[in-house]
């Protein structure tokens, strides 16, 4: 079965040649890199010299927290579309790793076939606060302003002040379909992605009102196919392994050489977040188990899903 690695990335090419290294040519890469970043046309180069990549796009500028991330994985999903060997899709961040050998991922999949792996939740009543709401009823101008800067997280918190001084709220049409949301991580079919792309295309004005909302792509994906034919096919679980804990100076954790054991006894494919120096212990580990000998690599039992 062909796999296809969507990843959206702003950084450090090394390791996503690392990442896209540690897979089988069964996988094919679709990657995003941040328009915005400060990578050169050689690294670029390099990325693009791997065989099994087949797109690197600088067609966005992502900040954390726009719909300009979720237009990237739209346009990535598209691009790997055109491709009707391609049967699944990860979508990855750029501090990604797999904590599975490729064989063990594709015997999974394949094990699961016709299902879609994706975190959900009904958006109402959920531990969000006021349950996401403020997420689409005030304008969050993350697009516009980087958060992750001074400046920018000034401005995009005195416009939120203003709005709720003068009590301004955006409403939702009566037909807008139930909310959902959820991990922005997933594993999909192409025939789930297909439905999406056309869901968007054929209702402009559903991603449209997307715009200037917080952190869009916890919600667009989960609301269509959670509204879609697709929802019973659904299993609430993503494959990925992320620690919702402080460690290394972030939140969620930027995992370390004590989180080995944890990582590989799991049942995900994929984890996240790696950075440097802190990771790069584990890293070494983690790639001398992706590449173990064929002999243990063919026993391993391909996770079943229920």
């Amino acid at each position: 079965m062909k796999q296809a690695v969507l990843i959206i990335a702003y950084q450090n090419i090394p390791h996503l040649i690392d990442l896209v290294s540690s897979l089988t040519d069964e996988f094919a890469f679709y990657i995003h890199i941040d328009k915005k970043s400060k990578i050169s046309q050689r690294e670029i180069s390099d990325l693009q010299s791997k065989k099994n990549v087949i797109l690197v796009s600088r067609k966005y500028k992502i900040n954390w927290g726009g719909l300009n991330l979720t237009k990237a994985v739209l346009f990535l999903a598209e691009e790997a579309l055109k491709d009707k060997g391609i049967e699944y899709m990860h979508v990855l961040s750029g501090a990604d790793f797999p904590i599975k050998n490729g064989s063990e991922i594709i015997k999974t999949v394949n094990r699961n076939k016709g299902r879609e792996f994706i975190e959900n939740f009904e958006m109402a009543g959920s531990t969000w606060e006021n349950a996401g709401i403020d997420r689409l009823q005030y304008y969050h101008f993350t697009d516009l302003f980087n958060v992750k800067t001074f400046y920018g997280e000034k401005i995009v918190n005195l416009l939120l002040r203003l709005q709720r001084m003068f009590k301004f709220k955006r409403t939702l049409n009566k037909d807008f379909p139930k909310l959902y949301g959820g991990s922005t991580w997933w594993t999909l079919s192409s025939r789930c992605l297909q439905y999406v792309i056309t869901y968007i295309k054929d209702n402009p004005n559903f991603l449209s009102r997307f715009k200037n909302t917080l952190i869009a792509d916890e919600i667009i994906f989960q609301t269509i196919i959670m509204n879609s034919p697709f929802s019973s096919k659904v299993v609430n679980h993503n494959f990925r392994m992320i620690l919702w804990k402080s460690e290394n100076d972030s939140h969620p954790a930027v995992l370390d050489e004590t989180d080995y054991l944890a990582l590989i006894e799991s049942d995900k494919l994929f984890a996240r977040k790696f950075d440097y120096p802190a990771s790069e212990k584990l890293l070494t580990l983690l790639k001398e188990t992706i590449g173990l000998s064929k002999s243990r690599t063919n026993g391993a039992r391909p996770l079943d899903i229920a």
